[in-house]
């Protein structure tokens, strides 16, 4: 039983990936107040909740009546997460100050901070396939959620903790960093469109 909670708690650690969410949040707050940022930060937290815990109860009903395999859902989400991985590298198409006047926070936290940094295709997957009905009990289902809401959690303070970094090496610093994450998420999810296309024609053949 403990085996089985290390391993869903590593599982859900990994496609939830609260330190790579860490400088998307830094990017898309570089410049508001610390009030503004804390707003961001809970609202992204609470939306990811109600995404995953919406798979959790129906994801699996919904990915079958729609007849979408989980495959072609991880090679969209990889794509989403690569477009906007470009844009941490090359910077922004417009000048920060114009994104911030057409860009409200709730949009912020929603887009791409929620979706698809923390409720990450992977992590919604992931939650569909821990709360298998036809494997898994009720209560085996209630600690899976407990799990994911621990990480949420989790998730949320390093972001707090994130703003006293930023505050400490500067836009500056948090530019170069923002860039050589970016690389590397550009990596992660290029690497998940890669897997759900190896797992769709594993399915197609």
């Amino acid at each position: 039983m403990f085996d089985s909670l290390i391993v869903q708690f590593v599982v859900l650690w990994a496609v939830i990936d609260p330190i790579g969410s860490i400088p998307v949040y830094l990017t898309k707050t570089v410049g508001l107040s610390l009030e503004d940022r804390r707003k961001i930060a809970l609202k992204a937290i609470v939306v990811s909740a109600g995404i995953l815990l919406f798979f959790l109860v129906a994801g699996q009903a919904l990915l079958e009546a729609m007849q979408i395999p989980l495959s072609a859902f991880q090679i969209a989400g990889g794509l989403v997460l690569l477009l906007f991985a470009l844009t941490m590298i090359f910077g922004e198409s417009k000048p920060e100050q114009e994104i911030r006047l057409t860009t409200n926070l709730s949009e912020l936290a929603v887009y791409p901070l929620a979706v698809p940094s923390i409720a990450s295709p992977g992590a919604m997957m992931a939650i569909v396939l821990l709360t298998d009905n036809h494997r898994f009990s009720f209560s085996d289902q209630l600690i899976t959620t407990l799990i994911m809401l621990s990480i949420l959690l989790i998730t949320y303070w390093l972001f707090l903790i994130a703003n006293s970094i930023q505050r400490w090496i500067g836009n500056t610093g948090a530019a170069v960093i923002s860039r050589v994450m970016g690389l590397i998420l550009a990596a992660v999810a290029m690497n998940n469109m890669l897997l759900g296309i190896r797992d769709f024609f594993m399915q197609v053949g």
